[in-house]
């Protein structure tokens, strides 16, 4: 092993170190470990800047700005409200539509952002039904991370993955919907065993809700039309990029521009919600992980990978499923996908199928994510909304759920996974 590898190898390991302790800001950790290889010789201006996936900054920026905008409709409260009034303030109901409500928002959003809308809604119906919202944001956690598995856009991991291997929004639904839709049926089943005999609430209350009103909650009747247009609009250009021979950067972000011209909002607010944090991260990460792949780093962790498990499909399908599924339950999955890719296109330039092993990063790392509290964004941002306003969920409390689900779910991807790749 020369210098540079030493080095790149070095500054990706402190970086990683500072992102799993949070002792400093995963934002200021990446671009910290980028400037350092620059400075070290290990990357050119030029070679950090190949390395760095555009698509990806484009579809998360792109709808960033889309949500930001549309979000100031209300549309996401009428829905909140509208869905409790139609289970007639019934909790279990309550919680089961608020889990579809957030997996399916999750599919089109990123999580951060659904938990964000959903999250304070839910606790405003549970304060009314005077009931404890812990259970219901455990199970939102959960259902944002399983509803953002299906989709190309719903979890950074998948936006990473569709780019690195030119995969469609189309894709993503054949191949990992399937599986998804058995495991929300699945955690529904689990969160009925946990929650569901336990829920009771006075008639009164249910009144309550029943008693609330929904359009109240519309902020901007205009800004509501063409939100809900322009959402159609969106998914179908998602759906088809492909076909149409176009990024899925270029749907997104064509999506935030015509937002920003027919939604007449305050712009300076808008870009002052985006989470520019986040898009520097990734810039930072890309180029970290980037020099790894320039010293040589990855093509050797390929050829580690091959060698343990044979060049078999299926073997090395299944380690990988389960290696990202424990990894990124304890770790970010996001830097652990940024580390994985290039070794799957390593793989594939050696004229391997890696197309099952796509599907597999994608499973493990995105429902990975449930495991613990720490395992993925929604889940540190919800469980401190709930902190704060005095409904703790501690490391442990969230561990003895979320672990056994997070198992489950990948349970299911790997029988999904072997019947359809392995036979």
């Amino acid at each position: 092993m020369d210098s540079s590898q030493i080095i790149a190898i070095t500054v990706f390991v402190l970086v990683l170190i500072a992102i799993i302790s949070e002792k400093i800001h995963r934002t200021v950790a990446a671009m910290a470990g980028a400037i350092c290889l620059v400075l070290l010789g290990i990357l050119s201006i030029d070679d950090c800047i190949s390395h760095i996936d555009f698509n990806t900054i484009g579809v998360l920026a792109g709808m960033m700005i889309f949500v930001a905008i549309v979000k100031n409709s209300g549309i996401f409260e009428y829905l909140a409200i509208k869905a409790a009034k139609v289970a007639k303030g019934d909790p279990w109901l309550i919680m089961v539509l608020f889990i579809l409500i957030t997996a399916g928002f999750s599919a089109f959003l990123d999580n951060v952002t659904t938990v964000l809308l959903i999250g304070p809604m839910t606790l405003t119906i549970c304060r009314m039904l005077d009931i404890n919202p812990v259970p219901y944001f455990i199970t939102q956690i959960i259902a944002s991370n399983v509803g953002g598995t299906s989709t190309l856009i719903g979890d950074p991991p998948n936006i990473m993955i569709g780019s690195a291997a030119g995969l469609t929004f189309f894709d993503f639904i054949v191949n990992v919907g399937p599986p998804i839709l058995v495991i929300v049926g699945a955690i529904i089943l689990c969160f009925r065993v946990i929650y569901g005999k336990k829920m009771h609430v006075e008639e009164s209350a249910k009144l309550s809700i029943l008693a609330l009103d929904e359009k109240k909650e519309i902020k901007d009747v205009k800004l509501l039309h063409k939100s809900v247009v322009m959402i159609v609009l969106v998914i179908l250009g998602f759906v088809f990029h492909g076909t149409l021979g176009i990024e899925s950067s270029v749907v997104a972000l064509t999506a935030a521009a015509i937002m920003l011209l027919i939604g007449k909002q305050d712009i300076e607010k808008i870009f002052s919600e985006i989470e520019w944090t986040t898009i520097i991260f990734f810039i930072g990460l890309f180029v970290v992980v980037g020099g790894m792949v320039e010293v040589g780093i990855i093509d050797t962790l390929a050829n580690m990978l091959m060698n343990a498990t044979g060049g078999e499909l299926i073997l090395t399908m299944l380690i990988l499923l389960w290696g990202s599924a424990i990894i990124s339950s304890i770790l970010d999955n996001i830097p652990f996908v940024a580390t994985i890719i290039p070794i799957i296109l390593t793989l594939e330039s050696s004229g391997i199928n890696v197309m099952p092993l796509w599907w597999a990063i994608s499973l493990g790392a995105c429902l990975g994510g449930n495991g613990t509290l720490i395992g993925a964004s929604a889940n540190v941002v919800l469980s401190g909304i709930s902190n704060k306003k005095g409904y703790p969920i501690t490391f442990m409390s969230y561990l003895k759920v979320g672990y056994p689900i997070m198992l489950i779910t990948i349970v299911i991807s790997t029988i999904y996974l072997i019947l359809r790749y392995g036979l």
